[in-house]
């Protein structure tokens, strides 16, 4: 009888629970895993090995602009449909490639938590790749805003308190504890993290509103600043030596917005002056009316001999937190 009596109250209880959760129009879903910058492409194999895997190769591992070798805006793995259940459906970005009527549909956290699940579909192949094709910036925009979330929600679970920052330069970004402050003069803000083969960097300074005047040859005014900078304040291994632009080609440079602000995004490659040193960088110059301002905040690593796609992207993820007060 009192087996009986605790089961009895057990079913209430979970129902009741239920009720709670369904009332609230949530579900429980587990979290989200895998490394950063990786798509999970749910395709058939045979698919994958032809024009269809290569179109998704296109898009998704096309070269990142302004790195000094070619390496992927994403990594890929290749999950057959029929083995899409269970653990690999938690991946945070997933591609999912079905038969059937055009189109692309993008959805959140349907099988983890967080969770981009973008599914392209059509009734041929080559529907499916005019598909893709069609959507490949979407695609692309929508992964990389998932995988920036996620890089920052890590990044605050550990923050520097940026406390001189806002009190003299009216910015708050986000960056962790891993950093320590390089350099404080005037308001220009260096912060440094060494990594095992060289280090990574931030920086954040602001230059009059008046130094980029009109839309002709923004990048070398752009290259004219930065070489400034670079001199006044960020010194070679030698004497005389100090970063400025390479040379050698043009940085990559887009209009987009940051912190709701006009902004330009430029990518490139920097070196020293008289030293042989180089590596990438990702600056974005945020147009600050209300204060008569550029706020320029700009990310470059030094690591020589590894891949830099993770270090720039870590560096993008606390530039794109940034807030100007």
């Amino acid at each position: 009888m009192m087996r009986k009596g605790l089961l009895l109250v057990a079913v209430i209880v979970f129902t009741l629970a239920c009720k709670n959760d369904n009332s609230k129009g949530q579900r429980i879903i587990p979290e989200s895993s895998g490394p950063l910058n990786t798509v999970a492409v749910v395709i058939e194999n045979e698919k994958w090995e032809g024009q269809l895997g290569q179109a998704i190769r296109d898009i998704l591992a096309a070269p990142i602009d302004g790195l000094p070798q070619e390496e992927p805006l994403f990594s890929l793995t290749q999950i057959p449909p029929q083995v899409f259940t269970g653990f690999s459906r938690a991946n945070r970005d997933i591609l999912k490639i079905e038969t059937g009527k055009a189109g692309i549909t993008i959805e959140d956290n349907v099988y983890a938590r967080p969770q981009k699940l973008i599914v392209v579909s059509g009734a041929s192949v080559q529907e499916i790749k005019q598909q893709l094709e069609a959507n490949a910036k979407t695609i692309v925009r929508a992964f990389k805003a998932e995988e920036i979330a996620e890089k920052q929600r890590r990044i605050r679970k550990s923050l520097y308190p940026a406390t001189s920052l806002k009190e003299k330069l009216g910015v708050d970004i986000q960056y962790s504890t891993a950093y320590r402050i390089a350099k404080e003069e005037d308001n220009f803000f260096w912060m440094r993290k060494d990594i095992p083969t060289g280090y990574t960097n931030l920086l954040v300074y602001d230059i009059p509103l008046n130094k980029l005047k009109g839309m002709d040859s923004v990048v070398s005014q752009i290259i004219k600043i930065r070489d400034s900078i670079g001199e006044k304040y960020i010194p070679g291994p030698t004497e005389g030596s100090y970063m400025i632009t390479e040379k050698a080609y043009a940085p990559h440079l887009f209009k987009t917005t940051l912190n709701n602000k006009p902004a330009w995004e430029v990518k490139g490659v920097w070196d020293v002056k008289n030293a042989f040193m180089s590596g990438p960088f990702i600056t974005y110059i945020i147009e600050d009316k209300a204060n008569n301002r550029y706020v320029v905040a700009e990310g470059f690593a030094y690591a020589p001999s590894i891949e830099k796609r993770e270090h720039i992207f870590e560096l993008e993820a606390m530039i794109k937190s940034i807030k100007i007060e």
